[in-house]
């Protein structure tokens, strides 16, 4: 068979397309945090994972025209080799202390710091653990190691503890989870996981992507929200949500992250973050710690429109956080859906398998701390109107 014949075969863009109900890669061609514009019209955005509104902040765009103007625009190189500057390792030990773990090590992105983490550290003879739900790249990680991979229903513990009985006690274990689940909107019961897999001598790591700058006392993510830091092995965190730039870390013991820093291949043969990336995450880290109440304010806006969603009779699934889905179920109807609040000016994220089980196809919504009262008004009265249309309301 030809090798590209899967490629020729597939038609379902085209499909979706000539219905005029493509909802992917839009092109953006201005944004101000909350408010984007596609081709000259206004759309109050509630996709974006922009969760404390950084992406335009005054501190952060100085920061990185800062660092432009004295590193030049790229590092050219690995972070092994001549990738490396100053600003990378003044990253890695303030986000070392942000999480109250002993070392940390950066990455280009989110994606390659799970793939460079996980594959590096789980074996041929080793376990890896991981709920059902768990982001793409955890998966993608699973498959790259040379473990073996179990997975539990999700953030079930007594399930979990059913796919720990079945493991060998001498193997080495990893049990991966999202802090804050994206496409649920819901968090990982990190108290009622940690007493089993510590009970079968397992490494727990949480991939706090979605969690970090939002959760915990002062956003340090899910381990602080639950008091828990200290029994979290490995705190993985993203810079493309609430650090408003691109990159990823992983945070841990000072031994686990040195072996990292000389074996991930995902460090090693890639190109490190640029030098406005660094400093756009140390500038954002720093209005993390000193101004909660962008904090507060998110989570006021997050109740306010679960409340509101609810009430108008719309399924949030087991959302708890400022990701709140909008379960519609066929895939085809979540697309018209998209469409008219598209049409509207409410830009959401439509969500389909396989990045959703079968049949829960929704729109992601997502909220911003600068959001203000008149748009989140204006986002329930356009959700209402289509809603009713559709009859999903």
């Amino acid at each position: 068979m030809d090798l590209f014949q899967k490629c020729n075969d597939y038609k379902d863009p085209e499909q979706v397309k000539a219905m005029g109900l493509y909802p992917y890669f839009v092109p953006i061609t201005e944004s101000y945090d909350t408010e984007f514009y596609v081709n000259g019209e206004k759309k109050i955005m509630i996709g974006s994972n922009n969760y404390l509104g950084l992406t335009h902040h005054p501190k952060i765009l100085e920061a990185l025209e800062k660092a432009s103007k004295k590193y030049g625009s790229g590092c050219t190189g690995s972070r092994f080799l001549n990738g490396t500057i100053d600003l990378h390792e003044q990253l890695e030990n303030e986000l070392a202390k942000f999480v109250n773990k002993e070392s940390a090590l950066v990455f280009s992105t989110g994606f390659q710091t799970n793939l460079g983490t996980i594959a590096t550290l789980v074996g041929k003879n080793d376990a890896v653990i991981i709920d059902k739900l768990v982001h793409a790249s955890i998966i993608d990680a699973c498959r790259m190691s040379f473990g073996e991979v179990y997975k539990f229903n999700h953030n079930n513990s007594e399930d979990l503890e059913r796919v720990l009985q079945k493991i060998d006690k001498n193997r080495g274990k990893l049990v991966v989870v999202d802090g804050i689940f994206s496409m649920e909107g819901d968090i990982a019961k990190l108290d009622k996981l940690i007493p089993v897999l510590k009970k079968y001598g397992c490494k727990i790591m949480v991939d706090d992507a979605h969690a970090m700058g939002v959760l915990g006392k002062n956003g340090a993510g899910t381990p602080e929200h639950f008091n828990l830091t200290d029994e979290v092995d490995l705190i993985m965190g993203t810079f493309s949500k609430s650090f408003a730039s691109i990159g990823g870390f992983i945070a841990g013991p000072e031994s686990v992250i040195q072996y990292l820093k000389h074996h991930s291949r995902t460090l090693i043969f890639s190109a490190s973050m640029p030098p406005s990336a660094v400093a756009t995450v140390l500038a954002a880290l720093e209005i993390i710690k000193t101004e909660p109440e962008r904090r507060e304010n998110l989570w006021n806006i997050a109740r306010k429109m679960k409340k509101e969603f609810i009430s108008l009779g719309f399924d949030t699934g087991s959302s708890e956080t400022p990701v709140i889905p909008i379960i519609i179920g066929d895939d085809l109807q979540t697309f018209s859906f998209w469409k008219r609040l598209f049409d509207e000016g409410v830009y959401t994220n439509p969500v389909i398998y396989p990045a959703v089980p079968r049949k829960t196809s929704r729109l992601r919504t997502s909220y911003i701390a600068t959001h203000t009262e008149n748009q989140l008004d204006f986002i329930l009265e356009k959700f209402k109107k289509v809603g009713k249309e559709f009859g999903v309301i």
